[in-house]
């Protein structure tokens, strides 16, 4: 057996060849049609069309035998597409070619061959139209003529179905393009909804998981939430379900009874947005979350506030109807996310600048300003709460005798030590000079006064005071500034006391 030689212009033949991408596909009507035709016009028993590869034989349509796919070196095909007229072989076993080739010696057993090349419009031969018999089965011309005309049915075939695979691939995409630009629209108008969400009055944990509620559905997520990494751990916010997640699948995030670490140091660390396609098959996947049938996970990294790492995380299920995250998904989502990091950090400055307008410039702590507001928070609030208003005794004499840089120590270190001492219990303000104010609801008056003579003792370290004169009132009494003036009153009155054993004390120690 020969092989046959390698026609010319062979990687041009190939390259035509690739373009029509007939090779390894099902069978198709139009070509089972053809060979049909072939084998009834010609009176054959076999009937085939086959294409002849780099390396292989391939056939696409067959009569009479189940399939002449094999080794291109065992082709008589590959002989035909060296001509562009047919080949005829009268008895292959007479031919030195063909006399041991496995189709001559074993199945179809061809003993008469008559082939037709499939001629492209650019002259490439492709492949062949082919008829065959196991025995003697002269051709006339006429048929020969008809085998040609067949031969050429299959090229228009050809020619038919890959310009209506480019149409095909044209319309679709252009309807790639208007779904592309649909969702553009789409996520422009989301993007404004989450910018115009910085222009409201709203906090910073809220403007994210309204932002994050928008953007769940722009994406075509299952879950959109928020994640955040505190001083006990983590824990998930829910800005967004879609109707088809699962009852078991919402609420995976909050029953988790603790993510391990390794997931937590690697999420709480990323400064980049992290897209994971196929969770399942990414390192660390937890089981529980792929059981839950997680498929798209992506992770946004909002910024580190008050010690609070923020991240925004959106899911989506395995059999989510977009199997992987779009570069619009990633640029809507890091769009979002420089709107609502910039958001953040220009209300935090903005938080910071009216903290600072609440605060007392010499001792740090709240001030007048600050009391009056929280007074009316804790009113609003309707729990019962009490009042104290206190006066640090002889900070004038201190003033007048060590100056008043030594009398701003003092008040420095009796309201900072006050303040730590009530800590979590209370709220300590400096209402001006030496008088001083504690909301507090969770306090007995008996620990109000501890803490205020521990903070005392301290003061009289650096000077002189006399002493720390306190009026307490309940709101219950009072409200307002009624609830202030009540308070104040019985300040004065145990100033009043505390001067009056004083001026006694004096008289008695007399000669």
């Amino acid at each position: 057996m020969t092989s046959a030689p390698i026609p010319e212009h062979e990687y041009a033949r190939l390259l035509v060849l690739s373009q029509y991408e007939i090779l390894d596909t099902l069978p198709e009507a139009a070509f089972d049609r053809v060979t049909r035709l072939a084998a009834h016009l010609l009176q054959m028993p076999v009937a085939f069309i086959n294409f002849v590869d780099q390396y292989r034989q391939w056939s696409k349509a067959a009569v009479g035998v189940r399939n002449t796919s094999g080794a291109r070196a065992e082709s008589i095909c590959a002989w035909t597409i060296l001509q562009d007229t047919p080949l005829v072989i009268d008895n292959a076993h007479l031919d030195p070619r063909f006399a041991a080739n496995p189709f001559v010696t074993g199945e179809p057993h061809i003993h008469m061959y008559a082939g037709a090349p499939l001629i492209m419009p650019g002259g490439q031969c492709i492949g062949t139209l082919c008829v065959t018999d196991h025995q003697p089965h002269p051709l006339t011309s006429a048929e020969l003529t008809a085998l040609q005309d067949l031969a050429a049915l299959v090229v228009d075939a050809l020619e038919l179905r890959l310009k209506t695979s480019r149409l095909q691939r044209t319309l679709d995409a252009q309807t790639q393009h208007a779904a592309d630009l649909r969702r553009t629209l789409d996520h422009g108008r989301v993007l404004e909804g989450v910018t115009s969400l910085m222009d409201l009055d709203l906090s910073p944990a809220d403007v994210t998981r309204s932002a994050a509620g928008l953007l769940g559905e722009a994406l075509a997520s299952d879950y959109t939430g928020l994640m955040l990494f505190e001083r006990g751990g983590v824990r998930i916010e829910a800005a967004y379900a879609h109707a088809r997640l699962p009852p078991e699948a919402a609420a995976l995030p909050h029953s988790l009874p603790q993510w391990p670490e390794s997931v937590t140091r690697t999420l709480q660390r990323i400064t980049q947005p992290l897209y994971l396609d196929d969770y399942s098959a990414s390192p660390g996947a937890l089981p529980a979350v792929v059981a839950a049938g997680s498929g798209q996970i992506a992770w946004l990294p909002l910024g580190i506030r008050d010690e609070v790492t923020s991240l925004l995380m959106t899911v989506r299920l395995r059999d989510n109807p977009v199997q992987a995250w779009r570069s619009s998904d990633r640029s809507l989502l890091e769009a979002a996310g420089r709107s609502v990091r910039s958001a953040l950090d220009r209300r935090m400055v903005t938080d910071a600048a009216l903290e600072q307008t609440r605060r007392d410039p010499l001792t740090g702590i709240f001030n007048r300003r600050a009391f009056e507001q929280d007074l009316e928070a804790w009113e609003d609030q309707g729990l019962g709460f009490s009042l104290a208003v206190l006066d640090l005794d002889g900070l004038k004499g201190v003033n007048d005798t060590e100056g008043h840089a030594q009398g701003d120590k003092v008040l420095q270190v009796f309201s900072g030590l006050l303040a730590i001492e009530v800590g979590s219990a209370g709220q300590v303000y400096r209402l001006g000079g030496d008088e001083f104010v504690i909301l507090f609801a969770e306090l007995g008056e008996e620990d109000l006064h501890e803490h205020v003579d521990v903070a005392l003792l301290a003061a009289r370290q650096l000077s002189a005071v006399r002493g720390v004169s306190v009026g307490v009132a309940s709101s219950l009494e009072e409200q307002g500034a009624a609830l202030l003036a009540l308070a104040d009153a019985r300040m004065y009155e145990v100033k009043r006391k505390r001067q009056a054993l004083r001026t006694a004390h004096t008289r008695t120690e007399r000669p």
